[in-house]
């Protein structure tokens, strides 16, 4: 079976299954330490009422057996604790068996949270994580050479999160054809980074010239994925560094991550070799037949599964972020159909006065990643996901977003909720919850450099208007959107 192996791509394994497995530890982590606001017994959107709707084949998981908050957190740092060991190395040195059982623990781990998730995990890269990871069982480990097979399945993976995001792009929002989304992309995405606002001030030819460099990336080079090397390599260095453009411009959590370890599927040893110098590979017998069977079987799976997010991709109805399957296996990808020209945030305070005046005085919250007070640059928190903060933009575009959980949040704020409080940065009430809270509805804009100078400000705002009006515990029941 010398077709079945490509010792060539060992080192491109090596970083995509460490790669993979250390987004599924930052994953888990992420999970423990937000899980109890927005999704447990007593959170946002809880588990247990979300569960007594739904029937195990719809949404599969560990939980739809017994819920509870200690579970939960079980679950999430047993998930660390087992991608942490495949970061160090542990599935190398375990039984090929082992190392395999190892990465499905690992999904059939996260699958389990994400399908309780609701709201709060309706992200893509949620379903790109589990359809790389469950790649991952089969790639095998240092004990057999790497799967001709599966690689080709991650290029695939890889062709489908490239291409698909570049149609949605071309088919969407007018400015992708005529190159200027870039000229409000960067001040309006969901979470700015620390160079966001040096990327918006960057001369519009330029930003011209990263939409055109971007449909390039996007639409032909992912078809030089499945060409012979070098040309292979070639196009995953692209993809790789278009990527890291996208990590410097902005935060989207892990998704630009798995991407670019996906992209040393088509990185052989020798390329990498030109450029770093490379160990080699071990001497490998050929593959146990007990692993080269499930590996012929699951690749015609997915070739089967694939013509579901094909038919997508050729649709011009074409849907982003779509799982075909409650497994999230084989599904279809894309980001930003379109583009806001304007920037909106919706901005919570709080008072302690018992009487509402319009001389109250109102104090903000201030959340971990999404704008609020305007001299504060932005942070970078990618590949860590901030699930609040992202459903903060959500909710700021259209009230219809926010309403399963957003007054849930703000009466949360008004017991002092210590794990609600342990989503933010600052509460402008640590010793006693404010009487009453609110939501105010801004319009946001990048300073100018003279701005910058003059004010020490990143940013500039000016109120729209009410988004949620005051409110107290006692009426808590009554508030709703304007």
């Amino acid at each position: 079976m010398g077709w079945f192996s490509a010792p060539e791509y060992w080192l491109g394994r090596l970083v995509l299954e460490r790669g993979v497995a250390a987004v599924y530890l930052i994953a888990f982590l992420a999970a423990a330490l937000q899980f109890r606001a927005l999704i447990g017994e007593h959170g946002m959107l809880p588990i247990p009422r979300f569960l007594a709707r739904q029937s195990f084949w719809r949404a599969p998981s560990l939980f739809q057996l017994r819920y509870s908050d200690r579970l939960f957190a079980g679950v999430s740092w047993l998930g660390a604790a087992l991608a942490a060991a495949i970061v160090a190395g542990a599935a190398d040195l375990a039984p090929l068996w082992a190392a395999m059982l190892g990465w499905l623990a690992l999904w059939v781990l996260y699958l389990s949270i994400v399908n309780v998730g609701q709201t709060w995990y309706g992200f893509g890269w949620e379903s790109l994580l589990l359809e790389a990871g469950f790649l991952m069982v089969f790639l095998g480990n240092d004990r057999v050479a790497p799967p001709v097979l599966t690689l080709w399945l991650a290029r695939l993976l890889l062709f489908r999160v490239e291409f698909g995001a570049g149609l949605i792009k071309l088919r969407g929002d007018p400015c992708w054809r005529d190159l200027t989304c870039l000229y409000y992309h960067h001040e309006t995405q969901p979470m700015p980074g620390p160079l966001s606002w040096f990327f918006h001030r960057l001369p519009r030819p330029l930003h011209r010239v990263e939409v055109a460099g971007n449909h390039f990336a996007q639409l032909i080079v992912p078809f030089g994925l499945f060409a012979p090397q070098p040309i292979a390599s070639v196009a995953a260095a692209i993809v790789v560094i278009t990527q890291l453009w996208l990590v410097a411009s902005g935060n989207f959590a892990w998704l630009n991550w798995v991407t670019i370890f996906l992209a040393f599927s088509a990185i052989d040893d020798s390329s990498l070799a030109r450029l770093f110098g490379t160990p080699g590979h071990p001497n490998w017998s050929a593959p146990p037949v007990w692993f080269a069977g499930p590996v012929i079987a699951f690749t015609g799976a997915v070739l089967l599964l694939t013509y579901w997010p094909v038919r997508n991709m050729l649709s011009s109805r074409q849907r982003m972020n779509m799982s075909f399957n409650p497994f999230h296996l084989v599904n279809t990808y894309g980001a930003f159909g379109s583009i806001g020209r304007v920037r909106r945030e919706v901005v919570i305070e709080g008072t302690d006065e018992e009487r509402l005046t319009k001389h109250t005085v109102w104090r903000e919250y201030g959340f971990k990643g999404k704008p609020g007070a305007v001299g504060r640059l932005p942070r970078q928190w990618a590949p860590y996901h901030l699930r609040l903060d992202w459903l903060m933009w959500f909710a700021a575009i259209s009230p219809g977003y926010a309403q399963p959980w957003l007054v849930p949040l703000l009466q949360r704020l008004l017991r002092n909720d210590r794990p609600t409080l342990r989503l933010l940065r600052h509460n402008p009430f640590p010793e006693t919850p404010p009487r009453y809270v609110r939501a105010q509805l801004y319009e946001y804009r990048f300073t100018t450099w003279r701005e910058l100078r003059d004010d020490h400000a990143w940013w500039h705002r000016a109120l729209i208007g009410q988004y949620v009006r005051p409110m107290a515990l006692p009426t808590a029941a009554s508030q709703h959107h304007r």
